[in-house]
């Protein structure tokens, strides 16, 4: 199973809909809640490119991007071997 990071806020439907779609996959994650620890801002804004959005999500350490970024990957079919 993949290591999956999400950063996310209390209140985000995005972090929601990533959360729901990556758990319809049989996934577990990492939540690092931003509202929780404001500390760590600055540790995703370096992993992910500056981006200070949420969520933000990473595969492996790989960074994928936000909600939007990770449903186009299930569109195209390509989520499943990032997971595998």
């Amino acid at each position: 199973m993949a290591k999956i990071e999400i950063y996310t806020k209390t209140i985000c439907p995005y972090c929601n809909m990533a959360k729901k779609l990556l758990e319809s996959k049989g996934q577990t994650w990492e939540e690092i809640n931003l509202t929780e620890h404001p500390d760590r801002v600055d540790e995703m804004m370096a992993r992910a490119d500056g981006r200070m959005t949420v969520p933000e999500i990473f595969i492996d350490d790989q960074f994928i991007g936000g909600y939007d970024d990770l449903a186009a990957l299930e569109q195209k079919g390509v989520l499943n071997s990032l997971l595998d």
